[in-house]
């Protein structure tokens, strides 16, 4: 069931895509970006990260930015300010959103109205995608034998692999995807689908046998 319209919430347009429980590292410079996640820090709020279809994401005089139709809701979760017009904070993605109506201010901060997306549903993974569920499963028991923990992690636990929607949520974060094709497996509102796709992708890469 969808939720109700959000009225109005700020955007951080970005070259990438943040998923549901996926973890994202970004350094803040920008005044139109610094004094939006300073009041989501003081207030509590969600931004909404969404992928940029066209233009950078740091504003250059002329340039037309144009955003992709979905995107995540993103929570601060980590933050410093190591120098004076700098942030570097975590965030972590908490629920997909559909684009209804956009605006950019004068300063160069987009406003949209959206609605909020269904939450996955927790379907098991389906025998016929298990191999997917494995090979996440090996990937990160690799990384931790090699000694990598915490942060560095390009994932965090929970580890749930027996998941649909988890597994093939983290495999859109890691693997080298167009923005066209992360989009629509973000837009994807099947968990089950988004798996399939995701190990159409890796067996495309070679990554499975």
């Amino acid at each position: 069931m969808y939720a109700k319209m959000v009225a109005m919430i700020p955007l951080f347009p970005l070259n990438t895509i943040l998923f549901p429980d996926g973890r994202l590292a970004l350094q803040v410079f920008e005044v139109r970006y610094l004094d939006m996640i300073r009041k989501c820090i003081a207030n509590g709020e969600e931004f909404g990260i969404v992928p940029l279809a066209r233009g950078d994401e740091v504003r250059k005089p002329g340039q037309h930015e144009a955003l992709c139709s979905v995107g995540t809701l993103a929570r601060v979760v980590e933050w410093t300010a190591p120098l004076p017009g700098l942030m570097q904070i975590t965030c972590l993605g908490t629920q997909r959103f559909r684009i209804e109506t956009a605006t950019q201010l004068p300063h160069g901060l987009w406003m949209a109205e959206i609605t909020r997306l269904p939450d996955d549903l927790a379907i098991p993974i389906p025998n016929d995608q298990q191999d997917v569920a494995n090979a996440l499963g090996s990937l990160i028991r690799t990384l931790q034998q090699r000694g990598v923990t915490g942060a560095q992690m390009p994932m965090q636990p929970p580890y749930r692999l027996d998941d649909s929607g988890w597994v093939a949520n983290r495999w859109c974060e890691l693997l080298q995807l167009d923005m066209g094709q992360k989009e629509l497996l973000l837009a994807q509102e099947n968990p089950v689908l988004r798996l399939e796709l995701v190990q159409d992708a890796l067996t495309e890469n070679g990554l499975l046998n």
